[in-house]
């Protein structure tokens, strides 16, 4: 048996960790409609039985420390104004349903910069760079192509690829 091109190989891995990241992001949401009898509701600050997973935030997933990725629902980012590079706590909890926390925020810096859309994505575009941001943020604003738009990225961080939307202008 030959071996498989190393381009092969790394599409394979690719398109298996998103299946693992959807099937993930499918257990939580049938959780979140079936649930059990009674639905659980997780108060801040409660300590939540289940596996806990820490992980780093790559700007709308959880990359944990075994390499897998972990879906961060989209609006729990965008409220919580997540950066790439911020350190969340995931807790499994035995009901199935996922609970995030932020625990280690890195350095931030706030910029002002152009809302621009291509292949389906919005970025905003400061000083020739475009950093990517999700949809439930822009959703969130109610922004447009070509809003003024404020976002948070990492402060040392260069090669940021994602921003969160602090406000639009």
């Amino acid at each position: 048996m030959s071996e498989l091109p190393e381009k092969q190989v790394k599409r394979l891995r690719s398109l298996i960790q998103e299946a693992e990241t959807n099937l993930a992001a499918a257990k939580e949401l049938l959780t979140s409609l079936v649930g059990g009898e009674e639905p659980t509701v997780h108060h801040p600050g409660e300590e939540v039985a289940g596996k806990v997973i820490e992980g780093v935030f790559d700007g709308q997933a959880m990359i944990g420390p075994d390499g897998k990725t972990y879906p961060v629902p989209a609006n729990y980012a965008s409220k919580s104004k997540l950066v790439e590079g911020d350190i969340l706590k995931l807790t499994i909890a035995d009901d199935g349903g996922f609970i995030y926390k932020q625990i280690g925020p890195v350095a931030r810096r706030q910029v002002i910069g152009t809302l621009v859309q291509h292949d389906g994505s919005y970025y905003v575009e400061v000083s020739g760079k475009e950093y990517r941001v999700l949809v439930a943020s822009v959703t969130y604003f109610k922004a447009h192509v070509g809003d003024q738009i404020s976002i948070i990225i990492p402060e040392d961080n260069r090669d940021a690829e994602w921003a969160a939307i602090e406000a639009g202008l």
